[in-house]
This record gives C-alpha cells, structure tokens and sequence, in this order.
C-alpha cells in the first residue's frame, strides 16, 4: 500500500511540474521596433529577405555577413543605406542563432523580396504597441495597460449619468 501512495504521490508531482512549465507566455512588445510588423507578441530574430540580414530583438542589432563572418551592429552596413525598414518585408524568426539558417532563409523566403504590404507598428493602432518608445500613441510603460484594461467603453461615462439632455425634463 505504501508502494501505491508513493507512486501515486511522484507520478502528481510530476503531471503537476508539467503543466506549470506550460503557463509560463514570453512577451517583448516593448522591445520590438517601430518597423516591425504587427501581430507578434513575441520576437527573436526578424530576417530581412531583400538585404538577407536579421536583426536581433533583444540586443537591438543587426545581424548580417561581411566576408564570410558574421557582424552584430546597432546599425545596417553602408551598402544597404537606401533600404527602408518600414517598407522592406520582415519575416519573424524565433530560435537561438537563427541567422545560422541563412542559406535556408534565403531559399523559403525569397519569395518576399518585393513584397511591401506589410503593416509596421508604427501605423497600428493597437494599444499594445503603445509602450514601444516613439510610437505617435506613445504613453510611459504601463499606462497602455491601465487605460485600456478598463472595460474600453471609449470614455462614454459609466452609463449612470443624466447625459447631455437638450431638453426641458423634470430634475
């Protein structure tokens, strides 16, 4: 019987430590930047398939060859002055060292070189980018969170007001 309830007692333990390693949700909206694409809550890498370069989420740098070696910048190299990141296609990548995949990338997304109908976040007007520093709806961090966590009824009173009668109705 003892044998029962320890087995019984491991194999809880178990099922319990799984299912709480599941809850657990990454998020980096505010990491992500203005050109971006809308829709991710969370981001690795994004590839860039006209200039075949990434830029890295977290680290903030762009992530591209230059003789054969891999260079990590805060900024594009010269040769690609003219790309604009806003109108360039960005195709979402998460994984450790995605630009290890370079010459996979370059063949499955191709296909996006001239593709510039994709939504940056700049443009959107979804709350959640507001915390992203420089966004045309920008608040301080958090404050997206307060303001439109309350019920969004697009400051219309609680409904327990008089209103704004135009006439003449008994107080």
């Amino acid at each position: 019987m003892k044998k029962i309830i320890v087995t019984f007692f491991v194999v809880f333990s178990l099922v319990s430590l799984r299912s709480s390693a599941q809850v657990s949700i990454n998020v980096n909206i505010g990491s992500q930047p203005l050109w971006g694409p809308v829709g991710y809550d969370y981001v690795d890498y994004y590839y860039l398939p006209e200039i075949e370069s990434y830029y890295y989420v977290p680290e903030r740098q762009f992530v591209y060859l230059s003789n054969g070696r891999w260079i990590f910048s805060a900024s594009l190299p010269s040769r690609y002055r003219g790309y604009d990141l806003y109108r360039g296609y960005k195709v979402v990548v998460n994984g450790r060292n995605a630009y290890l995949n370079i010459n996979n990338d370059r063949i499955r997304y191709a296909k996006y070189k001239k593709v510039h109908n994709q939504r940056a976040i700049r443009y959107s007007n979804d709350p959640r980018y507001y915390v992203i520093k420089g966004h045309p709806h920008g608040m301080p961090p958090g404050q997206a969170k307060k303001v439109y966590s309350n019920g969004n009824n697009n400051n219309k009173g609680n409904g327990r007001g008089r209103g704004a009668a135009n006439g003449k109705g008994k107080r």
